[in-house]
């Protein structure tokens, strides 16, 4: 389907851009799947601004590392302190059980999100371009009869983690990628300028049914033709 790329002045702009998103399908009552790591922090603050009342919506997560939900590197931490407990009416969380073992915590993941719709899927792009924790050339990108597997990191925090799978991610309504700086640019133009590769996980991750829209900064376009 349709591929948008928005670039933005800067990160405060892009990370607006998402809000805007984020905030728009939690009004509609939608299915939100968020994403871990510090570029999408601003904009779930921002999201929180927007729309205080997210009781109708529900929460997913894209991965999450195997730690304990207080533990610093935990993305249910991140999205907690930055939109969760920002908001007034809170949304229904659909957290990872990421104490559990990882194959057990994988395979709940899996059954939970069975004829799950999820109206919105926001994602992130790694240096090397890995989104979630689909790392490249990893086993976990021939998954196709699962929703959650476990995965091995590909990068520091060294700790297995669970992610949901490229079926998963594509079947959101709308996927929406969020990336800004210039480190990330040479990722930027590989996941979403040139061919689809294994070596860029981001750029097999597409939404079948509806759009993906890619929004960046200069910074982070800057390598795009």
């Amino acid at each position: 389907m349709g591929l948008d790329i928005f670039v933005t002045p800067d990160a405060e702009a892009a990370a607006t851009a998402a809000a805007g998103l984020l905030a728009e399908a939690a009004t509609a009552g939608g299915s939100i799947v968020l994403a871990g790591g510090s570029t999408p922090q601003r904009a779930y603050e921002l999201a929180a601004e927007l729309h205080s009342d997210w009781g109708d919506a529900e929460v997913w997560f894209g991965d999450d590392r195997c730690v304990s939900p207080q533990d610093p590197r935990s993305n249910q931490l991140l999205v907690r302190q930055a939109l969760i407990d920002r908001l007034v009416v809170p949304p229904t969380v659909r957290a990872m059980a990421t104490t559990l073992p990882p194959d057990a915590a994988a395979a709940l993941y899996d059954a939970a999100l069975t004829d799950e719709v999820l109206d919105l899927v926001l994602l992130g792009l790694g240096p090397d371009g890995h989104t979630a924790s689909l790392f490249p050339d990893a086993p976990s990108l021939d998954v196709t009869d699962r929703l959650a597997v476990v995965a091995e990191p590909g990068l520091e925090p060294f700790v297995q983690r669970i992610t949901l799978t490229i079926p998963a991610l594509e079947a959101g309504r709308h996927v929406v990628f969020l990336s800004v700086g210039e480190g990330k640019a040479p990722a930027v133009r590989r996941a979403f300028g040139e061919e689809p590769s294994r070596l860029t996980p981001a750029s097999l991750v597409r939404s079948r049914q509806g759009v993906t829209t890619v929004i960046l900064d200069e910074a982070a376009a800057s390598l795009l033709g």
